[in-house]
Protein backbone atom coordinates (compact mmCIF):
# COMPACT_ATOMS: atom_id res chain seq x y z
CA UNK A 1 0.00 0.00 0.00
CA UNK A 2 1.54 3.24 -0.73
CA UNK A 3 2.50 5.36 2.09
CA UNK A 4 0.47 8.61 0.92
CA UNK A 5 -2.65 6.10 0.64
CA UNK A 6 -5.21 6.25 3.54
CA UNK A 7 -7.07 3.79 5.36
CA UNK A 8 -11.14 3.57 5.22
CA UNK A 9 -12.10 1.30 8.46
CA UNK A 10 -15.95 -0.10 7.13
CA UNK A 11 -17.78 -0.92 9.74
CA UNK A 12 -18.30 -4.82 10.56
CA UNK A 13 -21.83 -5.82 9.87
CA UNK A 14 -24.06 -8.42 8.74
CA UNK A 15 -24.32 -8.02 5.20
CA UNK A 16 -20.63 -8.34 4.40
CA UNK A 17 -21.13 -11.94 5.77
CA UNK A 18 -22.17 -14.91 4.25
CA UNK A 19 -22.42 -18.88 5.89
CA UNK A 20 -23.30 -17.44 9.66
CA UNK A 21 -26.90 -17.88 11.00
CA UNK A 22 -26.58 -15.38 13.51
CA UNK A 23 -24.35 -12.46 14.16
CA UNK A 24 -23.28 -12.18 18.53
CA UNK A 25 -21.80 -8.34 19.52
CA UNK A 26 -18.76 -8.54 21.68
CA UNK A 27 -16.58 -6.52 23.49
CA UNK A 28 -14.36 -6.23 20.75
CA UNK A 29 -16.24 -6.56 17.88
CA UNK A 30 -18.63 -9.27 16.17
CA UNK A 31 -18.26 -13.20 16.56
CA UNK A 32 -20.33 -15.18 13.93
CA UNK A 33 -22.28 -18.03 14.74
CA UNK A 34 -23.53 -21.13 12.87
CA UNK A 35 -26.52 -21.76 15.31
CA UNK A 36 -28.98 -19.37 16.63
CA UNK A 37 -29.16 -18.34 20.29
CA UNK A 38 -32.37 -20.12 20.32
CA UNK A 39 -30.39 -23.53 19.64
CA UNK A 40 -27.34 -22.79 21.54
CA UNK A 41 -29.91 -22.32 25.02
CA UNK A 42 -30.75 -26.02 24.83
CA UNK A 43 -27.68 -27.67 24.89
CA UNK A 44 -24.56 -26.72 26.94
CA UNK A 45 -22.43 -29.17 25.53
CA UNK A 46 -19.08 -27.86 25.52
CA UNK A 47 -18.26 -29.15 22.44
CA UNK A 48 -21.26 -28.08 20.43
CA UNK A 49 -20.26 -24.38 21.79
CA UNK A 50 -16.62 -24.49 20.59
CA UNK A 51 -17.95 -26.33 17.53
CA UNK A 52 -20.66 -23.86 15.77
CA UNK A 53 -18.63 -20.82 16.66
CA UNK A 54 -15.89 -22.04 14.32
CA UNK A 55 -16.82 -20.19 11.42
CA UNK A 56 -16.26 -23.18 8.72
CA UNK A 57 -17.91 -22.02 5.35
CA UNK A 58 -18.15 -18.17 7.49
CA UNK A 59 -16.70 -15.66 4.85
CA UNK A 60 -17.00 -11.65 4.80
CA UNK A 61 -17.85 -10.87 0.93
CA UNK A 62 -17.47 -7.78 -0.56
CA UNK A 63 -16.96 -5.26 -3.77
CA UNK A 64 -14.23 -3.02 -4.07
CA UNK A 65 -11.17 -1.59 -6.24
CA UNK A 66 -8.72 -1.70 -2.91
CA UNK A 67 -5.51 -3.09 -3.16
CA UNK A 68 -4.51 -3.51 0.25
CA UNK A 69 -6.99 -5.58 2.86
CA UNK A 70 -6.47 -5.49 6.64
CA UNK A 71 -8.59 -7.50 8.79
CA UNK A 72 -8.42 -7.36 12.89
CA UNK A 73 -9.30 -10.64 14.37
CA UNK A 74 -9.28 -12.08 17.82
CA UNK A 75 -8.85 -16.45 17.53
CA UNK A 76 -9.03 -18.45 20.15
CA UNK A 77 -6.76 -21.17 19.50
CA UNK A 78 -7.16 -24.65 21.13
CA UNK A 79 -3.94 -26.25 22.58
CA UNK A 80 -3.81 -29.31 24.19
CA UNK A 81 -1.57 -30.53 27.21
CA UNK A 82 1.26 -33.08 26.43
CA UNK A 83 1.08 -32.22 22.30
CA UNK A 84 2.88 -30.25 20.00
CA UNK A 85 1.47 -26.73 19.51
CA UNK A 86 -1.51 -26.43 16.87
CA UNK A 87 -0.53 -24.49 13.64
CA UNK A 88 -2.74 -20.89 13.26
CA UNK A 89 -5.94 -21.16 11.42
CA UNK A 90 -5.40 -20.17 8.06
CA UNK A 91 -7.78 -17.51 5.91
CA UNK A 92 -8.39 -17.52 2.39
CA UNK A 93 -8.72 -14.31 0.12
CA UNK A 94 -10.40 -14.88 -3.10
CA UNK A 95 -10.54 -12.55 -6.01
CA UNK A 96 -13.09 -12.85 -8.20
CA UNK A 97 -13.61 -16.72 -6.87
CA UNK A 98 -9.67 -17.40 -7.48
CA UNK A 99 -8.00 -18.47 -4.38
CA UNK A 100 -5.13 -15.57 -4.48
CA UNK A 101 -3.65 -15.42 -0.61
CA UNK A 102 -3.54 -17.06 2.59
CA UNK A 103 -2.79 -15.65 6.21
CA UNK A 104 -2.84 -16.32 9.73
CA UNK A 105 -3.47 -13.86 12.70
CA UNK A 106 -1.15 -15.22 15.45
CA UNK A 107 -1.78 -14.19 19.43
CA UNK A 108 -5.65 -14.07 20.89
CA UNK A 109 -6.85 -16.44 22.85
CA UNK A 110 -5.73 -19.92 24.38
CA UNK A 111 -8.18 -23.09 25.28
CA UNK A 112 -6.13 -25.56 26.92
CA UNK A 113 -7.59 -28.66 26.54
CA UNK A 114 -6.79 -31.85 28.94
CA UNK A 115 -7.70 -35.08 27.34
CA UNK A 116 -6.71 -37.02 29.87
CA UNK A 117 -9.06 -35.47 32.14
CA UNK A 118 -11.82 -33.46 30.10
CA UNK A 119 -10.67 -30.09 31.78
CA UNK A 120 -10.06 -26.66 29.71
CA UNK A 121 -8.04 -23.45 31.06
CA UNK A 122 -9.24 -20.43 28.82
CA UNK A 123 -6.38 -17.48 28.68
CA UNK A 124 -6.88 -14.52 27.32
CA UNK A 125 -5.23 -12.67 24.90
CA UNK A 126 -5.10 -10.03 22.31
CA UNK A 127 -6.47 -9.03 18.67
CA UNK A 128 -3.97 -9.65 15.68
CA UNK A 129 -3.75 -8.92 12.25
CA UNK A 130 -4.03 -10.59 8.47
CA UNK A 131 -2.95 -8.10 5.83
CA UNK A 132 -3.35 -8.54 2.12
CA UNK A 133 -1.67 -6.71 -0.17
CA UNK A 134 -0.46 -6.25 -3.79
CA UNK A 135 -4.41 -6.92 -4.98
CA UNK A 136 -5.25 -6.31 -8.60
CA UNK A 137 -6.28 -3.30 -9.81
CA UNK A 138 -9.89 -2.25 -10.40
CA UNK A 139 -13.49 -3.20 -9.34
CA UNK A 140 -13.75 -6.98 -7.72
CA UNK A 141 -15.68 -9.53 -5.72
CA UNK A 142 -13.08 -10.09 -2.86
CA UNK A 143 -14.36 -12.86 -0.10
CA UNK A 144 -12.10 -13.66 2.97
CA UNK A 145 -13.03 -17.17 4.22
CA UNK A 146 -12.22 -17.35 7.77
CA UNK A 147 -10.34 -20.80 9.74
CA UNK A 148 -12.12 -23.26 9.59
CA UNK A 149 -11.50 -24.57 12.53
CA UNK A 150 -10.75 -21.23 14.84
CA UNK A 151 -13.42 -19.46 16.59
CA UNK A 152 -13.02 -16.09 15.34
CA UNK A 153 -14.04 -12.49 16.64
CA UNK A 154 -14.30 -10.10 13.51
CA UNK A 155 -12.61 -6.56 15.20
CA UNK A 156 -12.11 -4.04 12.34
CA UNK A 157 -11.80 -4.56 8.30
CA UNK A 158 -9.84 -1.86 6.70
CA UNK A 159 -8.93 -1.00 3.22
CA UNK A 160 -7.21 1.60 0.53
CA UNK A 161 -10.73 2.12 -0.98
CA UNK A 162 -14.77 2.05 -0.27
CA UNK A 163 -16.14 -1.14 0.30
CA UNK A 164 -19.52 -2.23 -0.95
CA UNK A 165 -21.32 -5.77 0.40
CA UNK A 166 -21.10 -7.97 -2.39
CA UNK A 167 -24.20 -8.09 -4.64
CA UNK A 168 -26.60 -11.53 -4.45
CA UNK A 169 -26.45 -13.58 -7.56
CA UNK A 170 -29.92 -14.47 -8.01
CA UNK A 171 -29.04 -17.48 -10.29
CA UNK A 172 -26.84 -18.98 -7.93
CA UNK A 173 -28.68 -21.51 -5.22
CA UNK A 174 -28.35 -21.63 -1.76
CA UNK A 175 -26.92 -25.30 -0.65
CA UNK A 176 -27.32 -26.33 3.16
CA UNK A 177 -25.52 -28.79 4.23
CA UNK A 178 -24.96 -30.79 8.25
CA UNK A 179 -22.58 -33.36 8.87
CA UNK A 180 -19.43 -33.76 11.74
CA UNK A 181 -16.41 -32.89 11.95
CA UNK A 182 -15.87 -34.67 8.11
CA UNK A 183 -17.91 -31.52 7.26
CA UNK A 184 -16.70 -29.24 9.18
CA UNK A 185 -13.29 -29.28 7.81
CA UNK A 186 -11.00 -31.62 10.44
CA UNK A 187 -7.94 -32.03 9.18
CA UNK A 188 -8.57 -29.73 6.18
CA UNK A 189 -5.68 -27.50 4.70
CA UNK A 190 -7.81 -24.42 4.48
CA UNK A 191 -11.39 -23.16 5.23
CA UNK A 192 -11.66 -23.40 0.92
CA UNK A 193 -10.32 -26.90 0.74
CA UNK A 194 -13.04 -28.86 3.07
CA UNK A 195 -15.04 -31.16 1.03
CA UNK A 196 -18.56 -29.46 1.16
CA UNK A 197 -16.46 -25.87 -0.09
CA UNK A 198 -14.92 -27.59 -2.76
CA UNK A 199 -18.38 -29.40 -3.67
CA UNK A 200 -20.09 -25.93 -3.85
CA UNK A 201 -17.23 -24.60 -6.02
CA UNK A 202 -17.72 -27.28 -8.56
CA UNK A 203 -21.19 -26.88 -8.13
CA UNK A 204 -21.19 -23.26 -8.49
CA UNK A 205 -23.61 -23.04 -5.34
CA UNK A 206 -24.00 -21.03 -2.39
CA UNK A 207 -23.01 -22.50 0.86
CA UNK A 208 -24.25 -22.30 4.19
CA UNK A 209 -22.16 -25.43 6.33
CA UNK A 210 -23.67 -26.68 9.12
CA UNK A 211 -20.99 -29.09 9.39
CA UNK A 212 -20.62 -29.16 13.58
CA UNK A 213 -17.76 -31.27 14.81
CA UNK A 214 -18.45 -34.07 17.30
CA UNK A 215 -22.30 -32.93 17.13
CA UNK A 216 -24.25 -34.46 14.26
CA UNK A 217 -26.68 -36.28 17.00
CA UNK A 218 -29.76 -35.88 14.94
CA UNK A 219 -30.52 -33.10 17.64
CA UNK A 220 -34.44 -31.45 17.57
CA UNK A 221 -32.68 -27.59 17.48
CA UNK A 222 -30.51 -28.57 14.80
CA UNK A 223 -33.66 -29.56 12.92
CA UNK A 224 -34.95 -26.52 12.95
CA UNK A 225 -32.48 -24.58 12.29
CA UNK A 226 -32.40 -26.50 9.22
CA UNK A 227 -35.94 -26.13 8.78
CA UNK A 228 -36.18 -22.03 9.51
CA UNK A 229 -32.79 -21.47 7.24
CA UNK A 230 -33.60 -20.46 3.79
CA UNK A 231 -31.80 -22.72 1.06
CA UNK A 232 -32.57 -24.15 -2.10
CA UNK A 233 -30.58 -27.46 -1.68
CA UNK A 234 -29.92 -29.60 1.66
CA UNK A 235 -28.21 -32.39 2.42
CA UNK A 236 -27.77 -33.90 5.78
CA UNK A 237 -24.49 -36.74 6.56
CA UNK A 238 -25.72 -38.88 9.57
CA UNK A 239 -23.84 -41.25 11.50
CA UNK A 240 -20.42 -41.35 12.40
CA UNK A 241 -21.10 -39.45 15.24
CA UNK A 242 -23.92 -41.64 16.76
CA UNK A 243 -21.48 -44.28 16.73
CA UNK A 244 -18.34 -42.63 17.86
CA UNK A 245 -20.50 -40.65 21.02
CA UNK A 246 -22.54 -44.35 21.29
CA UNK A 247 -25.05 -41.93 21.65
CA UNK A 248 -28.42 -43.97 21.28
CA UNK A 249 -29.49 -47.46 20.15
CA UNK A 250 -31.55 -48.84 16.78
CA UNK A 251 -34.91 -48.43 18.39
CA UNK A 252 -34.18 -44.66 19.11
CA UNK A 253 -32.43 -44.35 16.16
CA UNK A 254 -35.05 -45.02 13.73
CA UNK A 255 -37.82 -42.60 14.67
CA UNK A 256 -34.94 -39.88 15.48
CA UNK A 257 -34.31 -39.53 11.59
CA UNK A 258 -37.82 -39.71 10.90
CA UNK A 259 -38.24 -37.27 13.04
CA UNK A 260 -35.29 -35.02 12.15
CA UNK A 261 -36.42 -35.33 8.31
CA UNK A 262 -40.36 -34.24 9.08
CA UNK A 263 -38.82 -31.17 11.12
CA UNK A 264 -36.90 -29.90 8.22
CA UNK A 265 -39.76 -31.11 5.74
CA UNK A 266 -42.05 -28.32 7.75
CA UNK A 267 -39.97 -25.47 6.44
CA UNK A 268 -38.78 -27.15 3.03
CA UNK A 269 -41.81 -29.51 2.22
CA UNK A 270 -40.43 -29.58 -1.65
CA UNK A 271 -37.01 -28.83 -1.79
CA UNK A 272 -34.29 -31.51 -2.52
CA UNK A 273 -33.39 -33.07 0.32
CA UNK A 274 -30.38 -35.25 0.33
CA UNK A 275 -29.49 -37.83 3.02
CA UNK A 276 -25.87 -39.02 2.88
CA UNK A 277 -24.63 -41.59 5.01
CA UNK A 278 -21.60 -42.68 6.76
CA UNK A 279 -18.40 -42.51 4.49
CA UNK A 280 -15.71 -45.73 5.32
CA UNK A 281 -14.64 -45.73 8.99
CA UNK A 282 -13.14 -49.21 8.95
CA UNK A 283 -12.77 -49.31 12.81
CA UNK A 284 -16.22 -48.43 13.07
CA UNK A 285 -17.63 -50.72 10.10
CA UNK A 286 -19.13 -53.49 12.45
CA UNK A 287 -17.53 -52.88 15.74
CA UNK A 288 -19.83 -50.16 17.86
CA UNK A 289 -19.10 -47.47 19.99
CA UNK A 290 -17.66 -45.57 21.80
CA UNK A 291 -14.28 -44.63 20.07
CA UNK A 292 -11.60 -42.77 22.55
CA UNK A 293 -8.32 -41.14 21.91
CA UNK A 294 -5.51 -42.48 21.85
CA UNK A 295 -2.96 -40.80 23.85
CA UNK A 296 0.43 -42.87 23.42
CA UNK A 297 2.03 -40.53 20.66
CA UNK A 298 0.55 -37.21 21.54
CA UNK A 299 3.76 -35.52 22.13
CA UNK A 300 4.88 -36.72 18.77
CA UNK A 301 1.69 -34.76 17.33
CA UNK A 302 0.20 -38.27 16.26
CA UNK A 303 -3.59 -39.29 17.42
CA UNK A 304 -5.49 -41.71 17.03
CA UNK A 305 -8.41 -43.03 18.00
CA UNK A 306 -9.55 -46.30 18.94
CA UNK A 307 -12.83 -48.43 19.10
CA UNK A 308 -14.11 -49.83 22.62
CA UNK A 309 -17.36 -51.34 21.87
CA UNK A 310 -18.08 -54.91 21.68
CA UNK A 311 -19.47 -56.64 18.07
CA UNK A 312 -21.77 -58.92 19.82
CA UNK A 313 -23.98 -56.17 21.45
CA UNK A 314 -24.83 -55.10 17.41
CA UNK A 315 -27.47 -57.66 18.18
CA UNK A 316 -28.50 -56.26 21.48
CA UNK A 317 -29.53 -52.54 19.44
CA UNK A 318 -25.64 -51.05 19.52
CA UNK A 319 -25.48 -48.91 16.28
CA UNK A 320 -22.15 -49.82 13.38
CA UNK A 321 -21.84 -47.62 10.22
CA UNK A 322 -23.02 -50.11 8.53
CA UNK A 323 -26.14 -51.00 10.35
CA UNK A 324 -27.09 -47.18 10.31
CA UNK A 325 -26.16 -47.34 6.46
CA UNK A 326 -28.66 -50.35 5.94
CA UNK A 327 -31.51 -48.57 8.12
CA UNK A 328 -31.23 -44.81 6.39
CA UNK A 329 -31.14 -46.47 3.10
CA UNK A 330 -34.36 -48.26 4.38
CA UNK A 331 -36.01 -45.09 5.98
CA UNK A 332 -34.91 -42.96 2.40
CA UNK A 333 -36.94 -45.67 0.17
CA UNK A 334 -39.86 -45.69 2.17
CA UNK A 335 -40.43 -42.14 2.41
CA UNK A 336 -39.37 -41.43 -1.06
CA UNK A 337 -42.68 -43.61 -2.00
CA UNK A 338 -44.49 -39.99 -1.37
CA UNK A 339 -41.47 -36.94 -1.36
CA UNK A 340 -39.97 -37.38 -4.82
CA UNK A 341 -37.50 -35.12 -3.39
CA UNK A 342 -35.76 -36.54 -1.08
CA UNK A 343 -32.91 -38.36 -2.28
CA UNK A 344 -30.17 -41.12 -0.67
CA UNK A 345 -26.21 -41.18 -1.48
CA UNK A 346 -23.88 -43.94 0.32
CA UNK A 347 -21.29 -42.30 1.49
CA UNK A 348 -18.99 -45.08 0.45
CA UNK A 349 -19.21 -43.28 -2.76
CA UNK A 350 -17.19 -40.40 -1.66
CA UNK A 351 -14.70 -42.65 0.53
CA UNK A 352 -14.66 -46.19 0.33
CA UNK A 353 -12.55 -49.44 0.50
CA UNK A 354 -10.42 -48.44 -2.64
CA UNK A 355 -9.83 -45.16 -1.33
CA UNK A 356 -8.81 -46.43 2.16
CA UNK A 357 -6.33 -48.52 0.57
CA UNK A 358 -5.10 -45.53 -0.71
CA UNK A 359 -5.72 -42.81 1.42
CA UNK A 360 -6.14 -43.98 5.16
CA UNK A 361 -7.39 -42.31 7.68
CA UNK A 362 -4.49 -41.24 9.74
CA UNK A 363 -6.24 -41.21 13.20
CA UNK A 364 -8.56 -43.70 12.02
CA UNK A 365 -11.75 -41.13 12.37
CA UNK A 366 -10.61 -38.26 9.87
CA UNK A 367 -9.58 -37.44 5.77
CA UNK A 368 -7.12 -35.78 5.50
CA UNK A 369 -6.46 -32.85 2.82
CA UNK A 370 -5.91 -34.68 0.01
CA UNK A 371 -9.29 -36.94 0.74
CA UNK A 372 -11.42 -33.65 1.57
CA UNK A 373 -10.42 -33.22 -2.23
CA UNK A 374 -11.31 -36.32 -3.38
CA UNK A 375 -14.53 -36.51 -1.43
CA UNK A 376 -15.64 -32.78 -2.62
CA UNK A 377 -15.16 -33.28 -6.18
CA UNK A 378 -17.12 -37.10 -5.93
CA UNK A 379 -20.19 -35.21 -4.17
CA UNK A 380 -19.91 -32.43 -6.78
CA UNK A 381 -20.07 -35.07 -9.64
CA UNK A 382 -22.51 -37.22 -7.91
CA UNK A 383 -25.11 -34.40 -6.66
CA UNK A 384 -24.57 -31.31 -9.23
CA UNK A 385 -24.47 -33.38 -12.05
CA UNK A 386 -27.99 -33.97 -14.38
CA UNK A 387 -29.56 -36.73 -13.08
CA UNK A 388 -28.29 -36.12 -9.65
CA UNK A 389 -30.14 -34.90 -6.34
CA UNK A 390 -29.03 -31.17 -7.00
CA UNK A 391 -28.89 -31.08 -10.98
Amino acid sequence: MPPEATWITTPLTADLLRGALEIERTEHGILPHRLPAAARAQCADGQLAMAEAQPSGVRLAFRTRATAVELDTLPTKRDYVGAPPRPDGVYDLLVDGRLTAQGSVTGGHTLTIDMTTGTFEHRPGSPGTVRFTDLPEGSKDIEIWLPHNERTELVALRTDAPVDPAPADPDRRVWLHHGSSISHGSDAASPTAIWPALAARLGGVELVNLGLAGSALLDPFTARVLRDTPADLISVKIGINLVNADLMRLRAFTPAVHGFLDTIREGHPATPLLVVSPVLCPMHEETPGPSVPDLGDLGSGRLRFVPMGDRAEVAGGKLTLRVIRDELARIVAQRAADDPNLHHLDGRELYGEGDATELPLPDQLHPDAATHRRMGERFAALAFAEGGAFG
